[in-house]
């Protein structure tokens, strides 16, 4: 059992990615699964999978650059942990490089990005940067 599964999730994509691995797997849980999908659709990631099963895995295919193998995300850290959480109101939601990279939030309508959380008007916990 980990104290802070989201911090978990990060590290082995970040380690993944140093060790240049194509697929890295994950235990699974649904913030886990919704963090993924926000990470496909922005382009940070090649694919991923939900496995199905009595732990459950996610498989994430890791996204290089073809010619230099530099990785899609160039860095992704945790904002909030278990011992200090990080909200912050809607008008007061984070930019990450000035637009160029997400935020991933914990919002009263669902996982999603701090430019959808700014669309919708709505604040909530910032769990991680990605750019």
């Amino acid at each position: 059992m980990f104290t802070d599964p989201i911090a978990d999730y990060l590290t082995r994509i970040r380690n993944a990615q140093i060790a240049r691995h194509k697929v890295v797997e994950i235990p699974a849980s649904n913030l886990k699964k919704e963090i993924t999908k926000i990470l496909h659709d922005k382009g940070y990631i090649l694919n991923y999978k939900f496995e199905d099963g009595k732990p459950g895995t996610i498989k994430i295919a890791l996204k290089y650059n073809p010619k230099t193998r530099i990785p899609a995300i160039t860095n992704i850290e945790r904002v909030s942990s278990p011992g200090h959480r990080k909200y912050t109101g809607a008008d007061a939601l984070p930019r990450v490089l000035n637009g160029l990279g997400i935020a991933v939030m914990s919002t009263s309508k669902g996982v999603m990005t701090d430019k959808e959380a700014r669309n919708e008007n709505v604040g909530g916990e910032v769990l991680c940067y990605v750019y």
